[in-house]
C-alpha cells in the first residue's frame, strides 16, 4: 500500500498560516479589550451622560369627543383646539424649582402647580400632568423662550369642547372636566386614567363612555432638555361617537327666549324655572330647560376655582337641573289626574254636575274655592275649564287616596320617568301604604281632600309632568322621555330604538274626549289659559299655582320676599286632536300660572313655522309710551 508524506516546506506554510491566525485572533481580542476599557472605564462618565441624556417619550394625544347634533343635524356641541402645558416628571430632577420657573414665566399660581402635582403623586412618572388648561399664546411662547430652564415641561395640542349655544341647553348637555378620584373607582370609568376629561353631568355624563373615543400617542426620543431628537411612531386618537340628540335647536331657544323675554314683560325680570317639550307619539325631548343656567364652556378649558365657588354659592342654585331635580307641589295642574280617575273608575261621567257656593265641608272641615262666590252647577268639561276646587274636593273624597295614587302612577307621577338623563329624582304621590312606611302613621281621610287639587304631601318635578300630559294627550300610553336619537361611530348614521314604554292603560273614549275638551276650554273659552291662545292651532292647557316646600315659620319669615312667592305652572298639549306637542311650563315664585302662556304660544309657534317652512317668529320687547307733560 503506498504512503503519502508531507514535505518539509508543506509543514512551514501549514505552520505559519497557523501562526498568523493566532495572533489575528489575540489582536482582535485585544483590540476588543481596549476598546471596552475605553468605553467602560476611561470614558464612562462621558457615555453615560449621552445614555442618560436619551429618552423614549410617549406623549399622550387626547381623542376629540364625539359631535352632538339637534334632531335636524344642526351642530350643538363640537370640538376646537387649544394648548395645555404640563410635567413629565420622570424627566425633571428638581420638580419644584422647575415649577417655580413656570410660574414666573407664565404668571400661574405656583400653589396650583404644587396643589395639582400632589393630587396626581399617584400617576406614573412618564403620564404629563397638565398644570396650566386653556393656555394663552402669550404663555405659550413665554414657556417655550425659557425652554431650556424647563426640562420635563411640554405643551400639548388638545381638543376642547364648545358649546356654539352657550347657555342654551346647559344643563340638557351638562359639562366636561377632569375626572375625579372618586370616580375612578367606579364602574362606568373602567379604563378611564387619571387626568382624563370626562362628562361630569348631562348627556355628556350619561353617554360619556361613547363619547370619549380613543386615545393615541405620539413617540419620540427626547434629550435632557426636552428638545425631541428622533420621531418614532405615531398612534392616531380615534374620535368618539357622534350622537344625534331629539332635540330641536330652535324650540329649546325659543323656549329659553320666552322665559327672559316674558318675564321682562310681566314681572320685570327673567324667569327663572324649568320647560319640557316632549312629542306625545313618541316621548322624544324636543326641549329641556332648567333656569338660571350656566356657560358649559366655562369647564371646558378648566373652570377656575372662584368661578366655581360661585356657581355652588349662589342662591340661585344655577347648577342644579331644576326640569328633573326639582320637587314641586303641582297645585291644579293635578286635577287632570282626579279627573281622569273618576271618569276611568267608574266615580263620575263628563256629565256628573257639582254645585259650588264658594266652598264645602268634608270630615268635619270646611275647604274653600278658590272663587269666593263659587261657580254655581258644573259637569266635568267646565269643573276642568274653571279649575272648581269644590268640584275636585268632591271627586277625591270619592275616589280616596289610593285610587288617585294608582291614577297619578299610570300618568307618570309616583315615580321616575326613566329619562336618559342622570340624577333624575322621583316624584312623591302618597298612598296609604306610602304613609305608613314613610311616617308610621295611618292616612286620614281629610288629607285626600288637599292632595285632590295638587296640595298636601303630593310633589312633583317638571318633567313628570310633562310626562303626565304627555300620557293624556296620546290616550294612555307613558313613553319614556328620551333624548338620543341617532348614533354615527364612523359608518353612517344608524337609528337608536326609543325605550320601551313605562305602561300602556288605554283609557275609554269618553276620558279622553272630556279631557281635552276641558283642557281645551281653559285656553280658548272661559279659562286662565287665555294666554296661550294661538289662532288655528288649537292648544290645550291647565295652570296652576302652588306655595313654596317650607314651613308656616319660614313662609312668616320671609314673607314679601321673592322665595315666598307662589310658584306658577302652566302643562300643555296641541293640537287638540292627534296631539304632536306635550309640555310643561314652570315659572319659579312668578305667582301665577298663567305666566306661562305666552311662552307656549311661541313654543308652538315656533314648531308650526319650521314644520311649515315659515321664517320664525321673533319676540320683539314692546315699547314703552311716550309720556308726554302737560302744558
Amino acid at each position: 500500500m503506498a504512503t503519502t508524506s508531507m514535505m518539509p516546506d508543506d509543514r512551514r506554510s501549514l505552520t505559519l498560516r497557523l501562526s498568523f491566525m493566532q495572533y489575528s485572533v489575540a489582536l482582535v481580542f485585544a483590540a476588543l479589550a481596549v476598546a471596552f476599557w475605553i468605553f467602560q472605564i476611561a470614558q464612562h462618565d462621558r457615555f453615560r451622560e449621552i445614555a442618560d441624556s436619551q429618552y423614549l417619550q410617549r406623549l399622550p394625544l387626547p381623542a376629540p369627543r364625539g359631535g352632538l347634533f339637534d334632531r335636524h343635524f344642526k351642530s350643538l356641541v363640537e370640538n376646537h383646539t387649544t394648548f395645555n402645558v404640563a410635567l413629565v416628571r420622570e424627566q425633571v430632577k428638581d420638580v419644584d424649582r422647575t415649577l417655580r420657573v413656570l410660574a414666573e414665566v407664565t404668571g400661574a399660581d405656583l400653589a396650583e402647580f404644587r396643589e395639582t402635582v400632589n393630587r396626581r403623586r399617584r400617576d406614573p412618572s412618564y403620564r404629563p400632568i397638565v398644570l396650566i388648561d386653556n393656555a394663552s399664546m402669550e404663555q405659550v411662547i413665554a414657556f417655550m423662550a425659557r425652554k431650556p430652564e424647563l426640562p420635563g415641561i411640554i405643551y400639548q395640542e388638545v381638543p376642547t369642547r364648545k358649546y356654539t349655544m352657550s347657555h342654551v341647553a346647559a344643563h340638557l348637555f351638562g359639562y366636561v372636566g377632569e375626572v375625579r378620584e372618586e370616580q375612578l373607582s367606579r364602574a362606568e370609568y373602567e379604563g378611564v386614567e387619571s387626568g382624563a376629561i370626562v362628562g361630569q353631568s348631562g348627556v355628556e355624563q350619561v353617554y360619556n363612555r361613547i363619547l370619549m373615543g380613543t386615545e393615541g400617542s405620539r413617540e419620540v426620543i427626547v434629550n435632557s432638555v426636552g428638545r425631541e431628537m428622533e420621531f418614532l411612531r405615531m398612534h392616531d386618537p380615534k374620535e368618539g361617537t357622534r350622537l344625534q340628540l331629539t332635540i330641536d335647536a330652535d324650540i329649546q331657544k325659543a323656549a329659553e327666549d320666552g322665559f327672559r323675554h316674558f318675564g321682562e314683560v310681566q314681572a320685570g325680570a327673567p324667569f327663572n324655572g324649568a320647560a319640557v317639550v316632549l312629542d306625545p307619539r313618541s316621548g322624544e325631548v324636543l326641549s329641556l330647560v332648567s333656569l338660571p343656567a350656566y356657560d358649559p364652556n366655562k369647564f371646558a378649558v378648566g373652570i377656575d376655582a372662584a368661578s366655581w365657588k360661585s356657581l355652588n354659592s349662589d342662591p340661585l342654585r344655577p347648577l342644579n337641573n331644576r326640569a328633573l331635580q326639582g320637587r314641586y307641589s303641582p297645585g291644579s295642574t293635578f286635577k287632570i289626574v282626579v279627573a281622569t280617575a273618576a271618569l276611568e273608575e267608574g266615580i263620575a261621567t263628563p256629565a256628573t254636575r257639582v254645585h259650588c257656593s264658594g266652598g264645602g265641608v268634608f270630615h268635619g272641615r270646611y275647604f274653600q274655592c278658590w272663587k269666593r262666590g263659587g261657580h254655581g252647577s258644573v259637569d266635568m268639561r267646565q269643573g276642568i275649564e274653571q279649575s272648581c276646587n269644590v268640584y275636585f274636593y268632591t271627586l277625591g273624597n270619592q275616589l280616596g287616596i289610593d285610587r288617585i295614587h294608582k291614577w297619578a302612577a299610570n300618568l307618570g307621577l309616583a315615580d321616575r320617568t326613566g329619562i336618559d338623563l342622570p340624577n333624575e329624582v322621583q316624584s312623591i304621590m302618597p298612598s296609604t301604604e306610602w304613609k305608613r312606611r314613610v311616617h308610621k302613621e295611618k292616612w286620614y281621610a281629610g288629607e285626600t281632600i288637599s292632595v285632590a287639587i295638587g296640595q298636601g304631601y303630593v310633589s312633583t318635578t317638571p318633567l313628570s309632568l310633562a310626562t303626565m300630559m304627555m300620557t293624556v294627550a296620546n290616550g294612555g300610553t307613558r313613553h319614556t322621555p328620551h333624548v338620543l336619537k341617532a348614533v354615527d361611530e364612523g359608518q353612517g348614521w344608524k337609528p337608536v330604538p326609543p325605550p320601551p314604554p313605562k305602561s300602556v292603560v288605554k283609557m275609554k273614549d269618553s276620558t279622553v274626549q272630556a279631557l281635552h275638551d276641558g283642557l281645551w276650554l281653559v285656553v280658548n273659552g272661559a279659562g286662565t289659559g287665555g294666554r296661550a291662545r294661538l289662532q288655528g292651532r288649537d292648544i290645550s292647557g291647565k295652570t296652576g299655582t302652588a306655595q313654596p316646600n317650607m314651613s308656616l315659620e319660614t313662609q312668616r319669615r320671609l314673607a314679601g320676599r321673592l322665595e315666598a312667592k307662589d310658584h306658577g305652572w302652566f302643562v300643555f298639549f296641541a293640537p287638540k286632536d292627534n296631539p304632536e306637542l306635550a309640555g310643561v311650563i314652570f315659572t319659579e315664585h312668578s305667582e301665577h300660572g298663567y305666566y306661562g302662556g305666552p311662552i307656549i304660544k311661541h313654543i308652538v309657534d315656533t314648531y308650526y313655522a319650521k314644520k311649515e317652512d315659515r321664517p320664525l317668529p321673533v319676540l320683539v320687547k314692546p315699547v314703552a309710551p311716550t309720556i308726554v307733560a302737560a302744558r
